[in-house]
């Protein structure tokens, strides 16, 4: 790919200032209580920035709820946490009306998706039916309660986790609502260095006493309570990403990368224009999380298996031949960094 700062669009090569203090002040203030994972709070603040949601996939234990929570305290967001189970109703997420006998009249009590950061704990376990119910307000931003349409806050993100190990009792998500998802992010372990540290902060927690006795502290008793920033910083940030400078050769090499999914032996389904836009905006936001006003190529690479993967399904033959999704996309990539003439760049991802 050729340097984004060509085609000679005048603006600033780095992101605000005011706006860089922020997001830094926010991956700080999760630091001090979550160790590592650096690149899961990378794709939830561009998740943010971008109003496009997250589905996170990890064995249980790598602290996703954490994390969501720690990001909400952050930024004084309004956060709300739903337990998927086998028997939740659609109306457990979304509201549901209820005669009120005193006046006999039906009045609404709205559910918890009427909230700014909304997290859907092992969404894989709900019946499709209640999956569903999440499509109108993921889509929309608003949900209909009886005969009557809600809007829901501004802003409004859904974080989404799953287990990819444990099946039994779980519903696969269909493509109509994994398409929702702007980023679909893979956990992993910690380094073993980041383990100890894990360990000597959870080793330092001791107890909380409370009324006549006492309780072990967690990670969640520590999350400090004044955020470092507001929405109104969380709104600025939002404006500056939306400015950040794409090339015309980036836009070229998105298309590229897009359109190759579709015509590649080893995919029954290629990525739809969506996923090309959630990989644009994506972009955007990484480079000012990062400090800069322009998108690189690196931007790209990083992001590709975020955004495209779950956007793409194989053939049969190719999963009788063993193949992954991540081995298609890896060839995309390097087929797509071998036309830009820097071979060099297909070992990322």
């Amino acid at each position: 790919m050729h340097d984004p700062t060509a085609n000679g669009h005048p603006r600033s090569t780095a992101a605000p200032a005011g706006v860089v203090r922020f997001l830094d002040g926010v991956r700080a203030r999760i630091g001090t209580v979550v160790v590592g994972q650096d690149v899961v709070v990378e794709r939830i603040l561009i998740a943010l920035l971008t109003s496009g949601h997250l589905l996170l996939e990890g064995v249980p234990g790598l602290a996703k709820t954490l994390l969501v929570s720690c990001l909400a305290k952050s930024i004084a967001l309004q956060f709300a946490r739903i337990q998927f189970t086998i028997d939740l109703l659609p109306s457990d997420i979304l509201g549901s009306e209820i005669l009120d006998q005193r006046v006999n009249e039906f009045r609404v009590n709205k559910g918890p998706v009427f909230t700014n950061l909304l997290l859907a704990d092992e969404i894989n376990r709900a019946a499709p039916k209640v999956q569903s119910a999440l499509l109108e307000a993921m889509q929309e931003r608003k949900v209909t309660i009886g005969k009557e349409a809600f809007k829901l806050p501004s802003p409004f993100l859904v974080i989404a986790t799953q287990n990819p190990v444990e099946q039994a009792g779980t519903f696969e998500l269909p493509e109509a609502q994994l398409d929702r998802f702007m980023l679909r992010h893979r956990l992993v372990y910690p380094t073993p260095d980041e383990e100890r540290e894990v360990l000597r902060r959870n080793m330092a927690l001791g107890v909380k006493r409370e009324g006549g006795g006492a309780t072990a502290r967690t990670e969640f008793d520590v999350l400090a309570e004044e955020p470092v920033g507001t929405i109104d910083d969380l709104v600025a940030a939002m404006e500056a990403a939306a400015t950040v400078h794409v090339s015309d050769t980036f836009l070229e090499h998105v298309v590229d990368a897009v359109t190759r999914t579709r015509s590649h032996p080893d995919l029954e389904l290629g990525a739809s224009p969506r996923a090309g836009i959630a990989l644009i905006k994506a972009a955007k936001a990484r480079a000012l999380v990062l400090g800069r006003g322009y998108v690189v190529p690196d931007d790209l690479y990083a992001l590709a298996p975020d955004v495209i993967l779950h956007h793409i399904r194989l053939t049969y033959e190719a999963l009788a031949d063993g193949k992954r999704g991540d081995d298609v996309l890896r060839d995309i990539l390097h087929d797509l960094t071998r036309g830009a003439g820097k071979p060099a760049l297909a070992a990322r991802n």
